[in-house]
Parts: structure tokens; sequence; C-alpha cells
């Protein structure tokens, strides 16, 4: 039985979906915290069981008579996210999966200034330690981060950012499909190749691309990181986020997210989304 954990959340959902067309739902399995947001997923045959990654316990029982699991990454930073990750990990080994698949991240590494890497590169060194087998998945950045980069621009005409640098921007409905893939017919040991569109733009070319789309200037104006910070927080965006959201631009500076690759078109058999098709797709004029 395949198990997915966080099937609730866009990225895990999308798996699920992407795993009944080629797989028979009774050998699917999904891992959520509320039961009651998949139950269309257990009318339909997968089995739905609660499992919670602060209770090992919880997730022991989700993974029962798993063959693999897919740890969808939690989202939370820092040692209490790490320690979540560790458990799951345990539960899977002491389940008896053979193979455990993680939502890794392109440019994932222990000095990256993007908060998530040093999160994502310390799970993959648990996957390591454990000594299952694993595949870690290095994907490309999500597209859908670029809608709340783009705010306002479209009302104002300025795309407001600091520096930043090229970007592989990558849909959730791609790397979905991928994952399913990944999950029925073929896997990589350890660490997967950067699953990525074929292109990657920085702020200035989608800038450029929003204009096209709206059909009206939109001028990418670059400000200093911490005039951005005070942009933020003149806009509501909660302390919390901010490192993270700079990190990103700072991250970016150093090319650690423009890396392409094939691996993500050969694995679903077509290009992927380009960014402006995402954008035409997901803007509101």
């Amino acid at each position: 039985m395949i198990i997915v954990t966080g099937a609730s959340g866009k990225l895990g959902r999308g798996v699920v979906e992407q795993l009944l067309k080629r797989h028979p739902a009774e050998q699917i399995g999904v891992s959520v915290r509320d039961v009651n947001k998949v139950q269309d997923l257990q009318d339909r045959g997968v089995r739905v069981r609660h499992g919670d990654f602060d209770d090992a316990d919880s997730l022991l029982y989700a993974f029962e008579g798993a063959s693999k699991v897919l740890l969808v990454s939690s989202g939370t930073l820092g040692e209490a996210g790490i320690r979540q990750h560790q458990t799951a990990i345990c539960a899977a080994k002491k389940a008896g999966a053979g193979r455990v698949l993680y939502t890794s991240h392109m440019g994932a590494s222990p000095t990256s200034p993007f908060p998530p890497m040093p999160h994502h590169a310390a799970t993959e060194a648990l996957l390591q330690e454990s000594g299952m087998l694993y595949t870690a998945l290095r994907n490309g950045f999500y597209a859908s981060s670029l809608i709340g980069l783009i705010g306002e621009a479209i009302k104002t005409g300025e795309l407001i950012v600091p520096e930043d640098g090229p970007v592989a921007w990558t849909t959730h409905t791609d790397l979905a499909q991928a994952t399913a893939v990944i999950l029925t017919e073929r896997s990589w040991d350890g660490l997967s190749p950067n699953l990525t569109a074929s292109e990657a733009i920085d702020m200035g070319g989608v800038a450029a691309m929003v204009s096209d789309i709206a059909e009206r200037p939109i001028r990418r104006k670059v400000v200093s990181d911490e005039t951005y910070r005070e942009y933020l927080l003149a806009h509501g965006f909660p302390e919390a986020r901010l490192e993270i959201i700079l990190g990103l631009f700072r991250a970016s500076r150093n090319g650690d997210f423009a890396q392409t690759s094939t691996a993500l078109a050969d694995l679903i058999g077509r290009p992927p989304m380009k960014v402006r098709d995402f954008l035409k797709e997901s803007i509101s004029l």
C-alpha cells in the first residue's frame, strides 16, 4: 500500500488524485490530521486514517501495511519541524515500509539563507541515517509563491522587490504527476535530480510577463532588503514570515534556484507548464 501524508494540502491531494489514475484505490492510503477534510477520498475507496507528525502512535497506525510512504513536508520549520520529520521517518521504518519519499527542494543546504532549505537538508540527513531506502524529491520552487510576490503590482504598476536571481518556478500540478510516477513506476536512491520547469525567470522577467497579460505596464522597482522588509510590514505581513520571504531573494541572488533539469519533463511525458501560462491562469485582473 502507498501511503501519502498531508493529503488535505495542495501537493499531497494532487499526488493522491494522480495515483488514483494509475493505481487501485484500495491500495492507496492517506494520513491526515483531520479526516473530515478528505471524506470524499474515503468514499472513493482510499484508506483514510488520522495521523499527526507530533504523535508517533497515530503515524504507526496510519502507516500500517505501507510498502511506500510519501512524507509531504510538515511546513513547520526549525527544530520542531525536524523532530516531526524524525517521528514520521521512525514510524515508517517501524511500520515496515520498503521506501520513504520526502518532498525536499532544489537548493536544500544547511547554509542556505532561505529558512526552509536547512530544514530540508536536515531531513535528508535523517533519511540517510535511517538505513531505509529513500528518495528525497528535489522539487522546483513552487510557482504558486509568485502570486503573493506579485501582490498589488497589477493595480499599482510597480513590482517592488529586492535584487534577485532566476528561479525555476514549477507548478504543484506537474510535481504531483511526477511524484505519482515515481511512487508507482520508477524511483531514485537518495537525492532525485532537480524536478523543475524548463526555464528560470527572475522578477524582471515576471514583471514583463504580467505586463503583457494585464495589457498595462508593470515596472519592476528594485529596493534594498531593509526597504522591502518595511514595505511588507506596512502591508500587513507577519514578522515571522519576513525572514522566509527575504531569504528567498537572498538565496536566488546566489543562484540557488536557477538550475533547471529535464527530469520532470521526462517523468510526466510532456513539457512542464511555463511560467507565463501559469500566470495567465492564476492572476486576477
